[in-house]
């Protein structure tokens, strides 16, 4: 009994001190996020080399159906207005299609008919700053920044006897816009809008001759529920689109280093967070 009692008393120490200190206003502060759901293809275009094909993926390449999607996230909050927010996205769709016309990558003819495999991975690091401009008020957040967006993408073309291939690969640096609003409806419910977004000519951003103009926009609608204090569930509504047009002078071949790629997609995900 008495080994019991000093348990509880235990118990109710570390509840204590546990409350106490999430009651009050701490920092650094960190915050884990992770997404799970689905993403649908409204539209998908791809073109390498200028008398390449305009492939329509989502037309012709079996990216009509859904796919499995995660987002996960590491926010700090150095302070009552700035945070820092590291991000994965893993982005990899692959189909298998039997082609409805002549397939043309890079000079490479894939005739009517093939079975191809096709692999369209894209996914991107981003590093986000955050700056606070109504941390006094209880209601609503509104904050804004900038990030630094690292794409790793890996795009390829394969027929499935293995006789026809061809592959692109690039991984380079994006500067982005970044905005996020949230509505606090009471100490519960909440909804928020985020944006990550730009457009412009690559050349001028990176300083180099290429005469690329890319563009990039991550949406997002938010919908949350305070489960208990330190952590969070939400439902989130994302469209993420974007691409580039343009020639690449570094190109090493095969093909002139043009390329056209534009998409836009749309997830739906579940989510939770939880503040350390």
């Amino acid at each position: 009994m008495m080994i019991m009692k000093r348990l509880i008393c235990i118990i109710i120490m570390c509840l204590t001190v546990f409350t106490i200190a999430h009651s009050q206003e701490t920092y650094p502060r960190l915050k884990t996020v992770a997404e799970l759901g689905y993403l649908g293809v409204l539209s998908h275009k791809i073109q390498f080399s200028k008398d390449g094909t305009y492939f329509p993926y989502h037309e012709e390449g079996g990216q009509d159906v859904l796919f499995a999607t995660s987002r996960f996230s590491l926010e700090l909050d150095l302070d009552s207005k700035s945070t820092l927010i590291f991000l994965y996205q893993p982005l990899l769709i692959e189909t298998r299609e039997i082609l409805e016309d002549d397939l043309i990558v890079n000079g490479l003819v894939f005739p009517m008919g093939t079975p191809v495999k096709f692999t369209y991975g894209f996914p991107f690091y981003r590093l986000s700053y955050l700056r606070e401009l109504l941390a006094a008020n209880d209601d609503w957040d509104l904050g804004v920044g900038f990030s630094l967006q690292i794409r790793n993408a890996t795009i390829s073309f394969e027929s499935l006897d293995g006789e026809l291939f061809r592959t692109e690969r690039d991984v380079g640096p994006v500067p982005v816009l970044k905005i996020r609003v949230a509505r606090y409806f009471s100490d519960k419910y909440w909804v928020a809008l985020e944006g990550d977004g730009i457009y412009a000519p690559i050349s001028y951003l990176n300083g180099s001759n290429e005469e690329i103009t890319g563009a990039i926009l991550d949406a997002s609608l938010r919908m949350g529920i305070t489960l208990t204090e330190p952590a969070k569930a939400f439902f989130n509504l994302r469209y993420l689109g974007g691409g580039a047009v343009g020639t690449s002078e570094d190109d090493q071949g095969p093909g002139d280093g043009y390329v056209k790629n534009w998409l836009h997609f749309l997830t739906a995900t579940v989510g939770f967070s939880f503040e350390i």
